[in-house]
């Protein structure tokens, strides 16, 4: 099973939509976001492409309501969690959180992948038997480039995504 992944989009509406169409090119079913979304109209492009959405929220998630109305108009299977939020998928324990700080050791011991988002900065390593791994930028405001990744769920293979392009420098 391979999962999009997504973190701090910050309303950048069209890098978002250009993330999950590389993402629907590289045969994800699902796509989990790590929080800051900011606004609701940053979820259409899931709508648009019928992709389901497994999210937490992250800090700058303003109006938290109208986010998990927009969630579940529309596009099928949306779900929008406080973080953190621990879920079994693909046989696997997942933690999906926005920022680390919120849990101890024991939460990140505890589950096998952990999707997280927070500093803005894409990277994966290994703890332990756990996978811990940051998409980065879904917005690209802070380092120049929105950045994503897919993660093979089987074989905890990530492949991060970037946005190149003239269009997407800030």
């Amino acid at each position: 099973m391979r999962i999009g992944l997504l973190s701090d989009t910050h309303d950048r509406v069209p890098a978002i939509r250009a993330l999950l169409e590389q993402m629907v090119a590289g045969g994800v079913s699902l796509v989990m976001h790590a929080g800051d979304y900011c606004s609701p109209f940053s979820l259409q492009p899931f709508h648009d492409l019928s992709l389901p959405l497994l999210g937490v929220f992250g800090r700058n998630d303003g109006d938290r309501d109208a986010l998990m109305a927009a969630a579940k108009t529309g596009f099928g299977a949306a779900e929008l969690y406080e973080s953190p939020h621990s879920f079994d998928l693909g046989g696997k324990s997942v933690l999906l959180i926005h920022d680390l700080a919120d849990v101890h050791q024991r939460s990140i011991d505890g589950h096998e992948v952990i999707v997280h988002g927070f500093t803005h900065v894409p990277e994966m390593k290994a703890r332990g038997e756990s996978l811990l791994v940051n998409p980065g930028e879904g917005c690209g405001w802070l380092h120049g480039a929105p950045t994503g990744a897919i993660l093979d769920l089987e074989t905890k293979a990530v492949e991060f995504l970037k946005l190149t392009g003239p269009e997407w420098k800030v």
